[in-house]
């Protein structure tokens, strides 16, 4: 049972929430569970999804390369790949001319994950775009592509485009 709340306290509470950081990190729960509820039966997150996409587009580049295109930061990135690794849906190998460096591939059963999972995860944008009207969808994705166009460059782990020489800071520079 909800204690009853006073009419300065309810103003207080949805000012908070029509915050846009509120309405984005509820919209980010919402996408999540609907990937999730979705994707159950690959038993994949969405981040790993995203892992096995790119590894499929991009055959055998390596961790940093997928953790930049992803925006992810490299330790979140290592911990997905070493779960792929260890799930047996993506290989780690030497690289044909240099020793030092691991390239990334999907395995046969990390094509499968991805071909299984691309009609699944295609449901899961209809369903997080269903109260919308076709004009209403477009728009929706065209304000959130600006949206993180706009503050791309601003945050710690930017997303890079693969086509483009990513302008790196001293601390996007590795060490």
């Amino acid at each position: 049972m909800t204690a009853p709340v006073r009419k300065s306290a309810r103003a207080r509470l949805k000012s908070v929430h029509g915050r846009p950081g509120f309405m984005i990190r509820r919209a980010h729960q919402i996408a999540l569970s609907v990937f999730a509820d979705t994707l159950a039966p690959l038993e994949v997150t969405s981040t790993q999804f995203g892992v096995l996409i790119i590894l499929g587009c991009m055959p055998g580049i390596d961790q940093i390369t997928l953790a930049r295109l992803l925006g992810l930061d490299r330790s979140t990135t290592a911990m997905v790949v070493d779960l792929l690794v260890n799930r047996a849906l993506v290989a780690r190998t030497v690289h044909g001319t240099d020793r030092r460096k691991r390239e990334l591939l999907l395995t046969k059963a990390g094509k499968k994950v991805v071909e299984r999972g691309e009609p699944l995860a295609k449901r899961a944008r209809d369903v997080l775009l269903e109260p919308f009207e076709a004009d209403e969808r477009r728009e929706f994705m065209r304000l959130l592509e600006k949206f993180t166009r706009h503050f791309n460059d601003s945050v710690r782990v930017r997303v890079e485009q693969p086509d483009t020489k990513a302008r790196r800071t001293k601390k996007q520079s590795p060490p």
